[in-house]
């Protein structure tokens, strides 16, 4: 299935950094995301999931524990306005509540939950829907940051009770013990921590109910603005997708999405993308998809992803990938 979804640099950018100090040139990472170096020196950019997991998946190719790494530098100053937000609330609790609020500036993959206790309280991520083979790397990188952004809210260390992962125990389980300080559950239900209930009400170092009323604000109408984006992109996706085979052209797709060429340019742009690299990443998709998991002929898959030779697909994926069909497929 493919996804509307549409989120920031954050990701990428951290990414890149992490492997900079090693030397990794930039290229290897974004190869096949179709992210270029021009969007990166955009603040405004916004990318697809599959484009942020595309770079993830080159990053997990070379480091299988770099979700770890990752989400220890995904600080909340790296959300924009909802991190001034989140610093900005007057308690832990209302920071967090006001966090889930807004997954998609969030940009988590997850459907994350507050369970409330007694006692103890639950922060819990589960319902991924996103690459299988990516699953644990984005549940490393989702819970391990949801605990930075808690320690940097409360200017100390939110001292926890349990965690708890969806996945087997990786060779790499060390590394848990000494993120999360707690004892580590593997093949549970969902991915979660637990922390004592008192911790929702302690005041946070920064709050100022002037700002946090103002970026609260600035955050819904923000909301807004990307869920439409999002259900905007969704549509185009929808359309272009079921006609692969015949790409209908910039003017054909204006015309079914009842709006001028010329305004369906601006919007693609204003979102940091083009037509053509809309129509690339879905072929892209489609052709991976067919490749693993049917036997169909290469030149096949050509006609079905509306190329007029051979050739032009086989030139094409090795742009998008960096491999031939054929060895994809392998």
């Amino acid at each position: 299935m493919l996804h509307s979804h549409l989120t920031t640099l954050n990701a990428v950018s951290l990414v890149l950094n992490t492997f900079k100090h090693e030397g990794l040139p930039s290229d290897a990472l974004l190869a096949g995301s179709g992210i270029s170096a021009a969007d990166l020196s955009r603040a405004d950019t916004r990318i697809t999931t599959n484009q942020e997991m595309q770079v993830c998946a080159n990053a997990v190719a070379l480091k299988r524990d770099i979700g770890l790494e990752l989400g220890l530098r995904m600080h909340v100053s790296s959300y924009g306005m909802l991190g001034y937000a989140l610093l900005s609330s007057a308690t832990l609790g209302d920071a967090l509540r006001l966090a889930l609020r807004y997954p998609a500036l969030l940009g988590t993959l997850f459907e994350l939950h507050l369970e409330e206790g007694h006692a103890t309280v639950w922060l819990s991520a589960s319902d991924y829907r996103e690459s299988p083979a990516l699953a644990v790397f984005n549940a490393e990188f989702c819970m391990v940051s949801l605990k930075v952004i808690c320690n940097d809210l409360l200017g100390q260390t939110l001292p926890l009770r349990a965690a708890r992962f969806e996945h087997s125990a990786p060779d790499y389980q060390a590394r848990y013990a000494a993120l999360f300080d707690c004892p580590v559950r593997f093949d549970s239900v969902d991915n979660a921590f637990a922390f004592d209930h008192h911790w929702l009400e302690q005041p946070l170092p920064l709050a100022d109910p002037i700002t946090h009323h103002a970026m609260a604000e600035r955050c819904r109408r923000q909301n807004t603005e990307f869920t439409g984006r999002q259900a905007w992109l969704g549509r185009i996706r929808q359309l272009l997708s079921a006609q692969l085979n015949a790409a209908p052209g910039l003017e054909g797709l204006a015309e079914q999405m009842n709006c001028s060429s010329r305004t369906l340019r601006r919007h693609l742009k204003n979102m940091g993308c083009s037509y053509q690299e809309l129509l690339d990443e879905l072929r892209f998709e489609r052709a991976k998809q067919m490749l693993c998991e049917d036997q169909l002929p290469i030149y096949r898959i050509a006609e079905m992803l509306g190329f007029s030779e051979t050739a032009s697909f086989r030139h094409a994926f090795v742009r998008w990938s960096g491999v031939a069909p054929s060895q994809f497929r392998s």
